[in-house]
């Protein structure tokens, strides 16, 4: 049984060291631990510091971002044939010791997928500004909706995958994947299981290059959410888009008829009869777009479906 952990890390020289060192190696039910760091780009010392401590560095010629070192770690994870991948960040925030509480879950068999939860007990609640919490409790209603399940957390990195989640595992967001990874996992029907950990709520050095503008981390992870819908509900999106539109083109015309029921004509309001007509036909052929849609998104868990037994042939060798 092999455990790799995956630290995706940019310019984070003051802390990966600290972070590799902390990092358990005697865990029960594993018989080895590997760490990999993706050198994302950096500018420091961070790959030969990384080196030193004693981690396998895969380094990007230039910077890809969360979402795309992510990725890049993943792929290294099952390439070392990994049964059990957990993401860690490289900023210090989160307590290494705590990976055993997310690989347990997956080794006893109880779950694919296991994130670590900052408010799931409120007594671990950490300390972070009042925007951040706000952000937060939204980014878990949208999920929460999305994926018809009760998460409390959902844009923590720190997170354990089984081998099997990790190749069920299809992303699309090069600047944060955490959102995302939900929407994913939980359309392929995958077992997730959130534990309560203690977390730094604001890092010690440097900034976070995810969420350093809060405004500009909700706008990239809202269209990260709403492409994620749009690929794995197409028939829903397109259509309830569609049924507005419609709906208000029927509003419409019917004002106008009402009007012309009672007056005998339509002035001042002959403008909205192409307004309400416009809107009748946009909305019909937003329902024709949602079912070809549709039809592509079948075709689309075909493709995922034989890119998961390509990745079995290729990774469990």
């Amino acid at each position: 049984m092999k455990l790799v952990v995956i630290i995706p890390a940019y310019n984070e020289a003051k802390t990966i060291a600290t972070v590799i060192n902390k990092i358990p190696r005697d865990l029960a039910g594993v018989d080895q631990v590997e760490v990999v760091v993706i050198n994302d780009g950096s500018t420091d010392q961070t790959a030969k510091l990384a080196q030193e401590a004693g981690a396998v560095v895969v380094s990007l010629k230039q910077n890809q971002g969360v979402g795309g070192a992510f990725t890049v770690g993943m792929k290294e994870a099952l390439r070392r044939k990994a049964n059990v991948i957990v993401n860690i960040d490289a900023d210090g925030q989160f307590n290494p010791q705590d990976i055993s509480k997310l690989a347990s879950p997956i080794l006893q068999g109880k779950a694919d997928f296991v994130t670590c939860s900052r408010f799931k007990e409120k007594d671990l609640v950490p300390k972070m500004p009042a925007l951040k919490k706000f952000g937060n409790k939204l980014m878990v209603k949208i999920i929460n909706f999305i994926t018809k399940q009760k998460f409390t957390d959902v844009s923590c990195g720190f997170r354990a995958y089984s081998q099997e989640a990790a190749m069920r595992l299809n992303l699309f967001g090069v600047f944060t994947y955490t959102q995302e990874s939900f929407i994913d996992l939980a359309k392929k029907g995958l077992v997730m299981k959130e534990v309560p950990c203690k977390v730094r709520g604001v890092r010690e050095h440097g900034k976070s290059r995810v969420a350093n503008n809060l405004f500009t981390y909700g706008w990239k992870t809202t269209a990260i959410i709403v492409r994620a819908l749009r690929d794995y509900k197409p028939l829903k999106f397109f259509g309830a888009i569609g049924s507005v539109i419609f709906l208000m083109g029927v509003a419409i015309i019917t004002f106008v008829f009402v009007h012309w029921c009672q007056t005998g004509g339509t002035s001042p309001y002959q403008s909205l009869i192409i307004v309400g007509a416009v809107a009748l036909i946009l909305g019909f052929l937003l329902w024709i777009l949602a079912l070809v849609a549709d039809m592509l998104g079948r075709q689309r868990n075909i493709q995922e479906e034989v890119l998961y037994y390509q990745k079995k042939r290729l990774y469990e060798r």
